[in-house]
């Protein structure tokens, strides 16, 4: 059996990626898929209806959960709620996969991240900006991951290689050890 993870964009694929990997959870049978946007789910839930040889599962942000459900709902499944979610296999972010990987590291290491990756004096120029002054660090750090292009790719790794295996928040760890079951099942 191969499981396919579905995700929203290429930093999640490559976070996934990336943990996987250091779990021992990775293998020729699972699959991270990068969709190019949330609302490509259904297509995407389509093109593996007719195999029985593939679990489907996901990641999604926690905004995004209606694409997912009604995705689901329209493809036979009784989803009501974040459990049914996790039942099927798709695991929510409580925002989005940067937001998780803030909160697991906190904030000094996310800084200290960022000055690693060169960017300490940007990441200083955007924090004085007027629409930024009144929001928190973890705002901040967050807002900034998707200000520049390949940024959130970049740092969305490096965020991860930070990540202590014990750390690994629970909608990462769980959408990856639930594909890990079902493409193990063949073994």
């Amino acid at each position: 059996m191969t499981a396919v993870v579905l995700v929203e964009g290429p930093s999640d694929a490559m976070v996934l990626r990336d943990l996987a990997r250091r779990l021992g959870l990775d293998g020729p049978d699972l699959t991270v898929v990068s969709m190019g946007g949330v609302t490509n789910f259904a297509q995407h839930l389509r093109a593996y209806a007719d195999r029985p040889d593939i679990v489907v599962t996901g990641l999604c942000d926690g905004g995004e959960v209606r694409f997912v459900a009604g995705a689901l709902r329209r493809t036979g499944h009784d989803v009501g709620g974040r459990a049914d979610l996790e039942r099927l296999g798709f695991f929510v972010c409580d925002q989005d996969l940067e937001d998780e990987l803030i909160r697991a590291l906190g904030t000094d290491t996310v800084v200290d991240v960022v000055a690693r990756e060169g960017e300490l004096g940007l990441l200083h120029t955007f924090r004085q900006q007027p629409a930024q002054r009144d929001r928190s660090l973890h705002e901040q750090l967050h807002r900034f991951c998707s200000t520049k292009s390949g940024r959130k790719v970049r740092l969305a790794g490096a965020l991860a290689a930070e990540l202590a295996l014990d750390a690994v928040p629970a909608p990462l760890l769980g959408v990856l050890t639930f594909a890990a079951r079902w493409s193990r099942k063949a073994r």
